[in-house]
């Protein structure tokens, strides 16, 4: 389980940094490196949607 919250965590890292990218600076790194709406941003995209998603989960271990 460990492994799977580093990825996660890491995936949700990577998209906020995409996201201070594309506010501070209007550019999109997903679609620099993978073409506007291409599949494969799409796929970036959910991948790095459904870390966050797991991520909630990592809310009920800071109690622990």
């Amino acid at each position: 389980m460990k492994i799977i919250n580093g990825i996660a965590l890491t995936l949700v890292i990577i998209g906020a940094i995409n996201w201070l990218l594309v506010g501070l600076f209007e550019f999109n790194l997903v679609d620099a490196l993978f073409g506007s709406l291409s599949v494969l941003t799409r796929i970036v995209y959910s991948i790095v949607g459904l870390a966050g998603l797991w991520c909630i989960a990592l809310y009920s271990k800071l109690s622990d």
